[in-house]
């Protein structure tokens, strides 16, 4: 099958593969060749993509997916692969977004805190994994 990941910025894939997992709002899915087609909204959390021995991990911030006769597209909010993301400015993201977090006394929104917290470590989950 063919998959494309386009974000606001640009596509950042566009090749053949074999297998695709990803994490939707309502947990998490794969989809292998032949798979019957399918249209998900995108959680935050990490997408696996397989080609034959090679695996890539690519971080996704939110979006869509949709696969139908061999053709799958990812429109993703925002997106990296686990090898470009900076690992010191995911780890300072995550500090800011927990210390925000702890604040009991602070008028902040938390969903926000909550959602930057989870973006944090779903780069740093890319990106750890990449490096084994």
């Amino acid at each position: 099958m063919h998959l494309k990941v386009i974000t606001h910025e640009n596509t950042v894939f566009d090749e053949d593969v074999n297998e695709i997992y990803l994490k939707g709002i309502d947990g998490e899915f794969g989809v292998l060749e032949g798979h019957e087609p399918i249209m998900a909204s995108l959680g935050i959390g990490i997408t696996k993509i397989v080609k034959g021995n090679d695996v890539k991990l690519f971080t996704t911030m939110g979006g869509i997916f949709q696969l139908k006769d061999g053709q799958a597209i990812i429109l993703a909010n925002a997106g990296e692969f686990g090898e470009d993301i900076d690992v010191a400015r995911a780890e300072q993201a995550k500090a800011r977004a927990q210390a925000r977090l702890a604040e009991v006394t602070a008028q902040i929104d938390a969903k926000r805190a909550e959602a930057a917290l989870a973006r944090a470590m779903a780069r740093l989950k890319a990106a750890m994994k990449n490096k084994s």
